[in-house]
């Protein structure tokens, strides 16, 4: 074996043995930028993080834009409290229907994976941090 493959086996084994623990030796890896959430994974996602606050929006929408730099903000300004995620309504069709989605933006915020509060409607970044506060 050259050097070369036995730094790739063992890489591969310390990927391995975080996996297995659940990543906790690695500290606090949540992202601090939203996250771009599907269908197929936002059930993951919502196990994966204690807090997860979803802006289901659409690119046609322009409160939806709005709203957009503002969740930016927070994705960094309340990592690793909140981890913050977008979810296009138009390309997620299951997930809209799921929770009801009939105005955009909408935030739904998850807590141990249970829908625990949603928002619809653009707001300014202040009056967002104070609905957020109390699931913190």
């Amino acid at each position: 074996m050259d050097d070369l493959e036995i730094i790739k086996k063992k890489k591969l084994e310390q990927l391995k043995k975080l996996h297995m623990k659940g990543e906790k030796t690695m500290g606090n890896k949540w992202p601090d930028t939203p996250i771009q959430l599907l269908d197929a994974d936002i059930n993951e996602a919502m196990k994966k993080y204690p807090t997860l606050v979803v802006d289901c929006w659409a690119p046609w929408c322009g409160p939806c834009r709005m709203v957009g730099p503002i969740i930016e903000e927070l994705a960094t300004e309340m990592k690793g409290k909140i981890v913050f995620g977008k979810l296009n309504v138009d390309e997620n069709p299951q997930t809209s229907m799921k929770y009801k989605i009939m105005s955009i933006p909408t935030m739904l915020v998850f807590k141990n994976g249970i829908l625990i509060d949603q928002f619809v409607g653009a707001m300014p970044k202040d009056m967002l941090l104070q609905k957020l506060k109390p699931h913190l």
